[in-house]
């Protein structure tokens, strides 16, 4: 299927790994032009801009600053916005609600939400401008079904969540649709770093962190198909999401979880 994004200009933040590095990937493959930002790259980004028209843009996303900078680098080097991925987001493992501190709190929302609401506020003036667009939100499961492991987490993509449907009611009828996406488990660095939320699972389970992602967790959170998400598969709905192909979808929240989520 022709998702008609060649030569579109698509800005992605927290590109450097995870969904993001897939997001940007595939984005690269079909043709579009992206501006990645992160706060640091990695060799499996800069490959990609070595062979595809990829800026890597690095810019610290938790300040109204960097978010402002992102867009500016996109809009000079480009010359227009025509898509925008709010992927960054940021969790930890917690013991309790009682352990999080105020710093805490406000690192995980500055990341999590606040970084959307500032990269969202930048790009929309050249969306408009330049005759719509889209927005995609990587929100996630947890929004629903809020987890205490990560109980701040999953706060700050309720508000991300709310945020996609408010959007698309201000700024659909003036051609810039607002769509999100929510997985659940993914496996991405999230998961598979050292000291993620495999190996806190595998910690619990006595189990490996690999025997976690592929058994455990699977299993112990229902998901119908046994298995996790692989970032890629994120990245297509995205892209979809992005893309003409979608041209009348706007204010939807779409699941990629494997069937975890049993309700309506």
């Amino acid at each position: 299927m022709d998702l008609y994004l060649e030569d579109k200009v698509a800005v992605v933040t927290g590109a450097s790994k995870g969904i993001g590095l897939a997001v940007v990937e595939k984005l690269a493959g079909e043709g579009a032009k992206v501006v990645a930002g992160s706060r640091t790259s990695t060799p499996e980004l800069d490959a990609l801009a070595a062979k595809h028209d990829v800026a890597v843009v690095p810019v610290d996303l938790s300040t109204a600053e960097g978010a402002e900078r992102l867009v500016q680098e996109a809009v000079e080097q480009y010359g227009r916005v025509d898509i925008l991925v709010n992927n960054i987001g940021a969790a930890e493992p917690r013991e309790s609600f009682l352990d999080v501190s105020d710093a805490d709190w406000q690192r995980i929302f500055d990341l999590t939400f606040f970084s959307a609401v500032r990269v969202s506020r930048a790009a929309l003036p050249h969306l408009l401008q330049d005759g719509g667009g889209a927005i995609v939100n990587i929100s996630s499961i947890n929004a629903r079904l809020p987890f205490p492991m990560v109980v701040d987490y999953s706060a700050a993509k309720a508000a991300l969540s709310n945020l996609n449907k408010t959007l698309s009611e201000e700024f659909a009828p003036r051609g810039v649709r607002v769509n999100a996406v929510s997985p659940g488990p993914v496996r991405t660095p999230f998961w598979t770093a050292p000291g993620g939320f495999a190996d806190a699972t595998a910690k619990a389970a006595g189990v490996t962190a690999q025997e976690a992602l592929d058994v455990v967790v699977p299993q112990s959170m229902g998901i119908t198909t046994g298995r996790i998400t692989e970032p890629h598969e994120v990245a297509d709905l995205t892209l979809f999401l992005a893309s003409p192909v979608a041209s009348n979808i706007t204010g939807a929240e779409i699941i990629i979880d494997g069937g975890q989520v049993k309700t309506l």
